[in-house]
């Protein structure tokens, strides 16, 4: 298909400016719904380079939507931008995780559309991350290295670095990214989530999803081919024991009662 060189410029400037921010305002988003030429070559242009453009709000974003993108947030950024100095893979594996929990509040289960909550404190959070890594030690040790080398995730690390977290300060008030708790990581992964632009401070310690995030979701989040079974791994598992566990507590109310 031949396209005039106007079109093509004009698409190429709006290119351009998603590769260098992430995501573009008001007035480029109307551009880029309005001219149907304009909209294919932005779109194609971002494939080129494993990404995909998204409208959430008032704002266009272009998403990678592969490790190998250009455009993917490489682990040592994460690194030096997030973490301590002294990071290793555990620590992102941990941030990974609570990134994921934060988003499957909102949900129902990791097979549900819609969010079901408008909000969720820092403590929630924390104790959510907490609930999905004790579901983790349920698992026998040989089965969770099964499951390790099925999604390249290291659940051990991520468990063992968790606990090996200093609980002393758990109570302070205000926790930040110098000291070393649970806390503080969780205030990492939430500077993490407000600078990515998928968390919006609602209140004191507390964090909603973003029109970006939503969008996220409903297209990519659930599906297998950008998950890789890791969010049924994570819950389907833990729904199975509680499950079992509210069952169990059923039985035992019902006999006391006779």
């Amino acid at each position: 298909m031949a396209y005039d060189n106007e079109v093509v410029i004009r698409a190429f400037r709006l290119y351009a400016e998603l590769s260098l921010a992430g995501v573009a305002e008001k007035d480029r988003l109307q551009e880029y719904m309005a001219d149907d030429e304009v909209r294919g070559l932005v779109d194609q242009f971002a494939r080129e380079v494993d990404c995909v453009t998204l409208s959430a709000g008032d704002q266009l974003y272009m998403i990678p939507l592969v490790r190998l993108s250009p455009f993917h947030v490489s682990n040592d950024y994460l690194k030096k931008t997030y973490l301590r100095a002294q990071a290793v893979n555990a620590d992102l594996y941990l941030l990974y995780l609570t990134v994921i929990t934060f988003v499957g509040a909102f949900y129902d289960s990791y097979q549900s559309m819609e969010p079901t909550r408008n909000f969720i404190p820092l403590d929630e959070w924390t104790a959510l991350v907490h609930e999905r890594i004790e579901t983790l030690k349920e698992h026998d040790p040989e089965e969770l290295k099964a499951y390790e080398r099925e999604f390249s995730y290291n659940w051990s690390a991520i468990i063992e670095k968790w606990d090996s977290m200093d609980d002393i300060k758990e109570t302070a008030k205000r926790q930040t990214g110098n000291t070393i708790s649970r806390l503080s990581f969780m205030d990492t992964a939430r500077r993490f989530l407000l600078d990515m632009q998928l968390a919006e401070e609602v209140g004191a310690g507390e964090l909603t999803l973003t029109d970006k995030a939503r969008i996220v979701v409903q297209r990519y989040y659930m599906e297998l081919e950008y998950n890789r079974g890791i969010l049924q791994f994570l819950y389907k598992f833990g729904d199975e024991k509680k499950a079992i566990r509210e069952r169990k507590e059923e039985e035992e109310a019902y006999a006391g009662d006779k």
